[in-house]
């Protein structure tokens, strides 16, 4: 999409000024543009903006600097529709609507075989120019197949985590925990452990705990306060890093019915990095799983793991990478949110103007924040 000749337009939602996004600058960065209305066609339609997750996939774009720039930034989006192109079927002007940034085939190889995150035209961003923004273009496919209307019952705040609890939950269907799970679904001689206790750690925490409440799951985190909002939102126990996590997830799989093992049954590394993937193997029980989902920061060799291959493979344990989230996932969180037995808007901590961009990423990065949301700025004289 062209980021030159700005426009204005006196019909989203009664606003009148030039349509305001944030985009990713050459190089590394962002910087504010002035758009023009994004054009609708067939099977599209146009949001306007009520609320955009900022995510640490967000984060990684801005710090490594490879990006081209122009290129989108904010894919958890949820907005009103205020146009629709034809042929669109199931909506209509003025619904709220959460709307994926990605969505696979459903036809080709890596689809047919349950891997539709490494689907070539998952690759496609279907937000332009990307959540970030006053008005969201969101493409055909993405109307199609995963588009979610929302009801009243569900706040903006909770269903703007749709799209980040359908990645988190592709990596608890990948982790094995559900096939050693009581059938009752509610818990077992099973375990769990989370590093990183930042907003995306606790939503496994939360999914974790409304998928199978009894499995006993461990928090690891440096940061005293994050490991006293993890106790709050339901962690059996929160540790700092080092022996203490190795005594408490011992002492969580012998209570869970694991004598024979002083690791979890499953580890979840949302820290990201060499030392905490090394750290998380370290928690694993022998024949159990280590799911990888975090980016590794660049630079210091941080981005290049160093395993002892033979403790791995003669302890049989996984190592599993989970990317993204595919409509399976997304479906059944969308389920979870409209039932009531996940709600993550505990996990938001500040809600800031698209103008207050650069404290929201400060916010983030100094990790005093939790999960921040992105709203329009007001229009001139409003309020």
């Amino acid at each position: 999409m062209a980021l030159s000749a700005p426009a204005t337009t006196a019909n989203i939602l009664g606003i009148a000024r030039p349509l305001q996004a944030v985009v990713l600058a050459p190089g590394g960065g962002f910087r504010q543009a002035e758009l023009p209305r994004p054009a609708v066609g067939p099977g599209e339609m146009l949001l306007a903006l009520r609320v955009c997750g900022l995510c640490g996939t967000d984060l990684w774009k801005l710090a490594q600097g490879g990006t081209a720039g122009g290129s989108e930034l904010g894919h958890e989006v949820v907005g009103t529709v205020v146009e629709i192109g034809p042929g669109v079927r199931g909506f209509r002007v003025g619904d709220r609507v959460a709307a994926p940034h990605h969505v696979a085939c459903g036809d080709c190889d890596a689809c047919r075989r349950g891997s539709e995150p490494l689907c070539p035209a998952f690759r496609a961003s279907q937000l332009a120019p990307g959540g970030f923004a006053d008005l969201i273009r969101v493409g055909e496919p993405a109307v199609r197949l995963a588009a979610c209307g929302l009801p009243d019952s569900l706040s903006d705040e909770a269903a703007v985590f749709l799209e980040p609890g359908a990645c988190v939950l592709r990596g608890l269907y990948r982790s094995g925990l559900r096939e050693i799970v009581a059938p009752a679904g509610t818990g077992g001689a099973a375990s769990a452990a989370i590093l990183g206790a930042g907003s995306m750690g606790l939503l496994h925490l939360l999914l974790l705990k409304a998928l199978w409440p009894a499995v006993p799951v461990t928090l690891v985190d440096p940061l005293p306060e994050r490991r006293e909002r993890a106790l709050a939102l339901g962690a059996d126990a929160a540790v700092p890093p080092g022996e203490p996590a190795r005594e408490a997830v011992a002492a969580l799989a012998a209570g869970a019915g694991n004598t024979g093992s002083h690791g979890a049954d499953a580890v979840f590394d949302t820290a990201g990095g060499a030392a905490a993937l090394a750290a998380a193997l370290e928690l694993t029980r022998p024949g159990g799983t280590t799911v990888l989902f975090a980016h590794a920061p660049l630079g210091n060799r941080s981005d290049v793991a160093e395993i002892d291959l033979n403790a791995f493979f003669k302890a049989e344990r996984r190592l599993v990478g989970t990317y993204s989230g595919s409509l399976v996932e997304q479906r059944d969180v969308f389920r979870l949110l409209v039932t009531g037995r996940l709600d993550p808007t505990p996990l938001v901590t500040h809600r800031l103007p698209l103008s207050r961009f650069a404290e929201a990423v400060e916010l983030a990065r100094d990790r005093r924040a939790l999960k921040v949301l992105l709203t329009p700025d007001a229009a001139p004289g409003a309020g």
